[in-house]
């Protein structure tokens, strides 16, 4: 890998960009495709592949015979509510390979003993995010019923475009909702893109059960997100 190629790697990963390092296995030569320079050719589709499920590979394209090292930024699931859900949901997440925090000014739910090794902030959302940016790599879920401490959470996760935004509640709770982000000026596809109710639709009934539903609604969103737009940018030099 050379030095520029090297710097534009580093850079993809400082700002949490998805990257792809595109070599050819017979000539050496190497070039970097972040997911928002992704081309629209048959390479383009191979990388878009590899993007979505995180996993290098090779690939034979055009005759060539090409390696495609997959650079993603380690996801994160943001809880908003240190709940019974929270509790099932934060080791199932981590064990999943997603990066955990669970945020929550209510003292007597955020406690260390009820999640212990989980990033655990006892502050209000709207401080918490003035420190902490959610990206595209994020998921936001809100699960607290109390719209004072969900709606910062969901607010910054709409504007931060992230790859999956769930509020727990009943359809009027959502309702109610959906007037709120209405009022502050948010678009209606954009709201349109919570998932409320909450999970996939197994019939989840107890919290641990609610935790799985929103866990594999979570990495199907993260498997099936779109990627970044941007220019195309052209294949693996001849």
């Amino acid at each position: 890998m050379d030095v520029s190629t090297l710097k534009a790697l580093n850079a993809a990963k400082r700002d949490r960009r998805g990257a792809v390092l595109v070599s050819d296995l017979a000539s050496g030569m190497s070039q970097l495709v972040t997911e928002d320079q992704v081309p629209t050719d048959a390479l383009g589709q191979e990388i878009r592949a590899r993007l979505l499920s995180g996993k290098s590979a090779t690939a034979e394209i055009d005759g060539r015979s090409l390696f495609l090292n997959v650079h993603l930024p380690p996801p994160r699931v943001v809880v908003i509510g240190a709940v019974h859900i929270s509790q099932a949901l934060a080791p199932m997440a981590a064990l999943a390979g997603f990066a955990v925090t669970i945020i929550d000014p209510r003292t007597a739910f955020a406690t260390p003993e009820r999640f212990a090794g989980i990033d655990l902030r006892a502050d209000w959302p709207d401080d918490v995010f003035s420190t902490m940016s959610l990206d595209r790599y994020s998921a936001l879920v809100a699960v607290t019923h109390d719209p004072k401490i969900d709606d910062p959470g969901l607010i910054a996760a709409l504007e931060a475009g992230c790859f999956y935004v769930g509020a727990l509640g009943s359809r009027k709770t959502h309702a109610k909702r959906i007037e709120r982000l209405a009022s502050l000026g948010f678009d209606q596809p954009i709201i349109d893109g919570i998932r409320a109710p909450i999970g996939l639709d197994i019939g989840a009934a107890t919290p641990a059960e609610i935790a799985v539903a929103i866990l594999a609604e979570i990495i199907q969103s993260l498997r099936r997100r779109s990627l970044a737009s941007g220019t195309p940018q052209v294949g693996v030099p001849a």
